[in-house]
């Protein structure tokens, strides 16, 4: 079965505990309902922060998703001088039978500016496009 990657990110309203826990978690129920991705096929979650976002780290939201057995890693985003501030990026190692051409990546919160070619699919909070 192959490995695809499904790429998303967003942004955290502050430096808080809970404004990052609280965009993670919106960012991955978006992506899981947009491509109907199992926990059990997750291979493992690559997260990214920006250098803005300290307090806490983004990886714990999958964990209180329910995502127990994914392994899970943390970076800190490159500091680019024109990057996006407070920025939470996440690629999902899925595996799945489902063609790269019908991923849906997704980009909330001011982050489409990143991708503009994969923000065209709305994916509404709490449910598929």
């Amino acid at each position: 079965m192959p490995c695809r990657g499904v790429r998303g990110a967003t942004t955290a309203r502050e430096d808080s505990r809970e404004a990052i826990l609280e965009a993670t978690r919106d960012l991955l129920t978006r992506m899981v309902q947009a491509n109907g991705i199992a926990p059990q096929d997750v291979a493992s979650i690559f997260f990214t922060a920006t250098p803005d976002l300290t307090a806490e780290y983004p990886a714990l939201a999958a964990r209180q998703l329910g995502w127990t057995d994914a392994a899970l890693l943390c970076a800190q985003e490159m500091n680019v001088p024109h990057g996006l501030p407070r920025c939470i990026r996440v690629l999902i190692h899925w595996n799945t039978e489902t063609p790269s051409t019908q991923i849906i990546h997704v980009y909330i919160r001011g982050a489409e500016v990143l991708r503009p070619d994969w923000a065209n699919v709305s994916v509404p909070e709490g449910g598929a496009p």
